[in-house]
């Protein structure tokens, strides 16, 4: 039963809003069409108006210089140019011209001339002009037959045979002096030419293409320069033969704008059009049913928004009301999973201080197992310096014995000097136990230095001198060795180090080469100091035998030695490549191509990081 009624209520439903849809549709199409048509009134009505506005400025314009050419024919001069022949009809003309020329300034007309029953120009305005009207014969025109033939005024509108320039032509015949107008034959024709250029410059504002066609439907005025001297229809070829004949438009033939490019025939379509003048012209104009289809569409969007914005709002309430329903469904599913997440984040923040107490125990360890490796590293170093100090015991001795000899001697003799008198003496022997004690407390220094634990201080130090430090430790094991050592300073360097675990790094690698050398018959070791880029490179060569192949990988592991047992521990390249790594620099060993072995100490230069 529930699902027989669920279906009805579909089907209904369905039905509902079809019939919505339908009548929603039907308003909207009726509203544009309706919107069109006042659209479409509107348009004709304004554009009636403003070609009614056009009309009568141009009509204004052509009636305003109807008269001219008649009062002109009229001129004492005008006959007299005419009917003159003799030497004196120069002058006469001339003095025409010059009347001519300043009636067309003062009317503001492109140009009056005077042509005789054969045509030619006899006076014109332009005389003084490159493109002058005199000696041109225009007994082809239209206006000149109508003038000469009909004893009527003549009007025609064509481009200029002389100057190329399109302009409407008034005439009127010209009777003998005396003689009742239209009694005799005409001696002649004057014709007025008016630039309507200035009708075609004030449309360029107008979006509408405006046009001005003649009486066969050839436009020569308007704001679309590409219509120009185009014609409405295609012309016959008859109509055709005519306007080559009189040249109205130089002789082109007269294309249809339908037969334009599409780009250039934008905004030809219906027009609205008026007659004008007494040539049978047709002013057009052509609105834009753009505007008729966009006031169209305008009206059926307003439409589709007020009923869309209608079913909206019943949508919303039918929406709202089913929301309600399902926000009351939501909010037992919420609790219930709300219950379910409390429980889970209860579950997972147990785990989380678990976890968190594990790492804490963990971290505690390794940094107790971190300190005690420093720790340990640190004696280790310790170590090392006193190692190598129990090796030096000997050469050091020796150098302290020397001046404690030289000291007992130098006493007796200050002792026998003194008895006999002999100050002088007595003060010289006095003089040299001083330099000799002196001597001894610069080693005794130099020992001390080196065997105090380092605080690993990082400070600026002299590289130069901490390499002749640790030559002045190593002398008398340098010459007692019989070995020949050489330092070379190539550049004077400053790093950022400890200056005493510099030292001992030296020492131990000077004390390796001396050790490398002693067997051999060559017994040449070589300290070199340089920089390479932003690092201070230290060089320690020697001549021995060189670094065997398979000892190169051990060869700064921890108790890795390859001297006889007793001789080392196997941790003095161990400890140097860990003092070295920790003032961010490197200690790396080779095989020199002449033979023997190559350890090279590189540090950032001061300022590096």
């Amino acid at each position: 039963m529930t699902a027989k009624h669920d279906r009805q209520g579909s089907i209904h439903s369905r039905w509902v809003l079809l019939s919505i849809v339908s009548f929603s549709i039907t308003l909207i199409v009726g509203s544009y069409f309706i919107a069109a048509r006042f659209a479409r009134e509107n348009i004709r009505q304004s554009g009636e108006r403003q070609l009614q506005i056009i009309a009568l400025d141009i009509e204004s314009v052509l009636e305003r210089y109807e008269t001219l050419p008649f009062v002109v024919s009229y001129l004492p001069l005008t006959a007299q140019a005419l009917l003159d022949h003799g030497d004196a009809s120069a002058g006469v003309r001339q003095n025409l011209n010059l009347n001519l020329q300043e009636l067309a300034a003062q009317a503001k007309v492109a140009a009056i001339y005077l042509m005789d029953v054969q045509g030619n120009t006899i006076a014109a305005s332009n005389w003084s002009t490159p493109q002058s009207y005199l000696g041109q014969n225009f007994a082809f025109r239209p206006y000149f037959s109508e003038a000469l033939k009909q004893k009527s005024p003549g009007h025609f509108y064509a481009i200029g045979n002389t100057t190329n320039i399109p302009g409407y032509f008034i005439s009127q015949p010209v009777y003998p002096p005396g003689s009742q107008r239209g009694s005799q034959a005409p001696i002649g024709v004057i014709a007025v030419k008016i630039d309507l250029n200035e009708f075609e410059q004030a449309w360029r504002s107008s979006e509408e293409p405006i046009a001005l066609s003649d009486s066969h439907g050839v436009v020569f005025l308007s704001n679309r320069p590409a219509w120009k001297y185009h014609s409405l229809q295609v012309l016959p070829a008859s109509v055709q033969d005519n306007l080559r004949t009189t040249l109205q438009y130089g002789g082109q033939h007269i294309q249809a704008i339908a037969q334009l490019p599409l780009k250039e025939q934008k905004g030809y379509d219906t027009y609205l059009q008026r007659p004008i003048g007494r040539l049978k012209w047709q002013l057009m104009l052509f609105p834009d049913q753009g505007k008729v289809l966009r006031t169209g569409f305008l009206s059926a969007l307003v439409l589709t928004l007020m009923l869309g914005m209608g079913l909206a709002f019943a949508a919303v309430v039918d929406q709202r009301r089913r929301r309600l329903e399902e926000g009351r469904q939501a909010q037992l599913a919420l609790k219930q999973a709300a219950d379910e997440l409390e429980l889970h984040i209860a579950e997972r923040t147990r785990q989380l201080t678990q976890a968190n107490e594990e790492f804490e125990a963990k971290y505690l360890t390794l940094k107790q197992t971190e300190n005690l490796l420093r720790s340990t590293q640190n004696e280790m170093v310790q170590a090392g310096k006193l190692a190598m100090l129990g090796q030096m015991a000997t050469g050091i001795t020796h150098e302290l014995n020397q001046p404690l000899t030289a000291i007992r001697a130098f006493a007796d003799n200050a002792i026998t000097f003194m008895h006999r008198g002999k100050a002088e003496q007595a003060l010289a022997n006095l003089q040299h136990i001083s330099h000799a004690s002196e001597r001894m407390g610069s080693i005794i220094t130099q020992l001390k230095g080196f065997a105090r634990k380092s605080p690993n201080a990082i400070a600026e130090v002299d590289v130069q001198m901490a390499i002749h430090s640790a030559v002045s430790l190593l002398q008398s094991e340098i010459e007692r060795r019989n070995v020949q050592l050489d330092v070379e300073i190539v550049d004077s360097i400053v790093v950022m180090g400890d200056r005493v675990r510099i030292e001992q790094v030296l020492i131990n690698l000077i004390r390796n080469a001396l050790d490398a050398v002693e067997q051999s018959q060559r017994r040449e070791v070589q300290v070199r100091l340089c920089s390479t880029g932003q690092m201070a490179s230290i060089c320690i060569s020697d001549s021995g035998t060189g670094i065997p192949e398979h000892v190169v990988k051990h060869l700064f592991e921890p108790f890795f030695t390859t001297k006889e047992i007793g001789q080392g521990l196997g941790l003095g390249l161990a400890i140097s490549s860990s003092i070295v790594q920790a003032m961010n620099g490197s200690l790396t060993a080779s095989n020199r191509p002449e033979g023997g072995a190559a350890f090279t100490v590189s540090l950032p230069l001061m300022g590096v990081a």
